[in-house]
């Protein structure tokens, strides 16, 4: 390894640590004067080098679609979990679920949401799906009312460590059946609260002691 090779694993190295969120081949560069900015393929070999040094490590290199980031290695959940004072949020079985119709049938409507579950949907499940950044508006639907079409977005793929929607794990179709098994692809905590029978807008879609 060269010397400007390894300032520039080094530098990589740095500024993947320091960021709060994944950094694409492109902000990498940017970090660079115009003249000096690596190119890329020298950008995706140090990346690699990156990838595999950590690999066994208890951080390793994540690919998601938005860039690289460095996250907690799967296997060291549980300990890190211990950090932290309280439990972690653990979200209801209708967030869960709603999350994984989203991230299968999208783009989909409220209404096909609440079809697929059997159930009303209550305007918090969405709310909070929104406010973590999770799942987005990416259209209309070209029906009378013209109601909203929901995807998921890059912090989705980020938060659980998928590169691409193609990463998700494979199911047969997305029936009503199926949606006990979806929510446990997606659940971050081993486990989701349970609810009622239908959706209450009263209760809290987020229990951080529960």
């Amino acid at each position: 390894m060269t010397r400007d090779t390894a300032k520039l694993r080094q530098i990589v190295e740095a500024a993947l640590f320091a960021a709060q969120e994944s950094l694409s081949i492109a902000q990498l560069q940017r970090l660079f004067d115009e003249e000096t900015a690596p190119g890329r393929e020298d950008l995706e070999t140090v990346l690699g080098e990156l990838q595999a040094e950590y690999a066994d490590r208890g951080v390793h290199l994540v690919d998601t679609s938005g860039g690289y980031q460095f996250q907690t290695h799967p296997d060291t959940t549980p300990w890190i979990h211990r950090l932290h004072q309280s439990r972690p949020p653990r979200f209801s079985r209708a967030v869960l679920e709603t999350l994984a119709i989203i991230a299968y049938r999208q783009p989909t409507t409220r209404s096909e949401i609440e079809d697929i579950r059997g159930v009303s949907l209550s305007s918090g499940v969405l709310k909070t799906l929104t406010e973590r950044e999770w799942i987005q508006v990416v259209g209309r639907k070209e029906v009378p009312g013209r109601p909203s079409l929901y995807g998921t977005t890059r912090q989705f793929l980020g938060y659980f460590g998928l590169s691409s929607l193609d990463e998700l794990p494979p199911l047969k179709d997305v029936q009503e059946a199926d949606i006990a098994a979806l929510a446990a692809h997606l659940d971050p905590d081993g486990g989701a609260e349970d609810e009622a029978s239908t959706d209450d807008p009263g209760t809290p879609e987020v229990d951080d002691h529960g």
